[in-house]
């Protein structure tokens, strides 16, 4: 596994998820390739840190919804 499949599967991985070759395979990469270990503790540290802060509720606008919608049919 690569560094570039490493950061594909990462948020399977964290979910726990990877069919169990996959996890074998992510799992060996980590143990030679420290720049990814390292990206993994960071990327963990954010989803906890994303979970943790809480979002406040916001309201859109309707016209704002409008304006996205008819921008996707283009």
């Amino acid at each position: 596994m690569t560094c570039i499949e490493v950061i594909g599967f990462i948020m399977e991985y964290i979910d726990g998820v990877l069919a169990p070759a996959e996890r074998a395979e992510f799992e060996k990469h980590l143990v030679i390739c420290v720049s990814c270990v390292a990206y993994l503790r960071t990327y963990e540290q954010t989803v906890k840190m994303a979970i943790a802060t809480r979002i406040e509720e916001v309201t859109i606008p309707e016209e704002l919804v409008r304006a996205i919608m008819a921008s996707r049919k283009l």
